[in-house]
């Protein structure tokens, strides 16, 4: 069961429209950083079930970051929010170990059904607990 997501992305913009396609219903703790670098020390602090990363950042870009927390953490479950839908750039983030990648601007929709995915995920995982 998701309780805990991290938004990573340098643009307040961008994380408040995520936070929007984030049903309320469910009352999840969200929770935010603003770089690569961030996301790896909130990471560490709140262990989010699910963390929705932006590529193109300052300090450490996403590619670093997901690396990083893939270190700390083999079944960290990263979802890539980008507009660089290049397939050399999808590539490398799978390679990286993200779980999904979905193509900013973000759809209400889409982000619901990837909070399903994670949902099934973290159930099987937990085999079915």
């Amino acid at each position: 069961m998701i309780k805990k997501i991290l938004i990573v992305d340098d643009s307040p913009i961008a994380r408040k429209m995520l936070k929007m396609c984030i049903p309320k219903d469910k009352e999840y703790e969200i929770y935010e950083a603003v770089d690569g670098l961030e996301s790896i020390n909130k990471y560490q602090e709140i262990l989010p079930d699910v963390t929705f990363m932006d590529l193109t950042m300052p300090e450490f870009d996403g590619y670093q970051a997901i690396a990083e927390i893939r270190k700390i953490s083999d079944d960290a479950i990263i979802v890539v929010t980008t507009a660089d839908v290049q397939r050399k750039s999808i590539s490398r983030v799978i390679e990286l170990g993200a779980f999904l990648v979905l193509k900013k601007p973000l759809k209400q929709k889409n982000v619901q059904e990837t909070l399903i995915k994670v949902e099934n995920a973290l159930e099987n995982r937990s085999g079915g607990k």
